[in-house]
């Protein structure tokens, strides 16, 4: 029996997308409704964000909760920014409990970076300890302390991120196996424009054989205007956007055209590349155009 469609999927060998619902700033469900029926046969599941860049929101799991109750998949991400390991397992053992089947762990952006950054991070655990904890609650049935669970597993299909423009590399698919040994099955990577660079990071995953290990979902966020790609290129940390992409955005007649022509191009250069097993795409305040990006590339689930 499989875990969940998203792992099913991948357990095929299909080429397997991807999106993401970022969660309101209130607690108004019809928004998270709204997006995921925009979104409903884009992808297999659909990453629900967990106070994305430290920014207040709707939590996780309650989008998660309000996904399922549509008959669409969710992939709840959990960060250790803002629970200890208790308040960690222990949302697991409910978002289980509810159905969900799918988590993807983050160690999860500074608070600094948001619009709390008097906050005190947690950081109690990081992403790697966090897929050990859980793999541990659903593969012999204990907690992270050594208590026994007194009843069912949970049964969670597991995944994490990988930034390939970190530096240096070295430490980076080191990282990355740290985390398929902790029991990551899917991947989901920082979004990609510098095509090379992500080429020349793939070759050493599978080079470590790590591609043969765990499912690798590249991501794609379409640039939607100039002000977009600026931020991008110069703000957000762990993100490079090449000259020749920025300048193609900013002299463009049509930025949000010319955005959406490159992440076409991307995703199509994307499927050629071996080692690839789908897209992750993050269209972040353009959902709407995932339905389309989708079909004209022929990723249709």
């Amino acid at each position: 029996m499989t875990i969940s469609n998203l792992a099913e999927a991948l357990e095929s060998g299909r080429f397997v997308v991807t999106t993401e619902i970022g969660p309101p700033k209130d607690c108004n469900p019809g928004k998270i409704r709204e997006k995921a029926e925009l979104l409903r046969g884009s992808g297999v599941a659909f990453n629900i964000t967990d106070n994305q860049t430290a920014v207040t929101r709707m939590s996780s799991l309650a989008g998660s909760i309000l996904l399922l109750q549509m008959g669409m998949e969710p992939i709840m991400q959990m960060t250790c920014r803002d629970r200890n390991r208790i308040g960690l397992q222990s949302d697991v053992l409910g978002a289980a409990a509810l159905g969900v089947r799918n988590i993807l762990c983050l160690t999860g952006d500074a608070p600094s970076f948001g619009n709390h950054p008097q906050a005190k991070g947690v950081f109690d655990v990081d992403a790697v300890q966090l897929l050990h904890i859980i793999s541990d609650m659903t593969g012999k049935g204990v907690f992270q302390s050594g208590d026994r669970l007194s009843g069912p597993c949970p049964q969670l299909c597991l995944g994490a991120a990988a930034n390939p423009f970190a530096e240096p590399l070295e430490l980076q698919l080191m990282r990355l196996e740290k985390k398929v040994d902790a029991g990551a099955v899917f991947v989901q990577t920082q979004s990609i424009y510098n095509l090379e660079r992500f080429t020349r990071w793939l070759d050493s995953v599978r080079e470590a054989g790590l591609d043969r290990r765990v499912r690798i979902l590249a991501g794609v966020t379409p640039l939607k205007s100039v002000k977009m790609a600026q931020r991008m290129k110069f703000h957000v940390p762990g993100t490079d956007v090449p000259d020749a992409v920025y300048e193609r955005i900013v002299h463009a007649a049509d930025p949000a055209e010319e955005g959406y022509r490159l992440a076409v191009e991307t995703i199509e250069a994307l499927r050629e590349v071996r080692g690839i097993h789908g897209i992750h795409i993050t269209a972040l305040f353009w959902e709407s155009i995932i339905p389309q990006l989708v079909r004209e590339t022929g990723l249709v689930p």
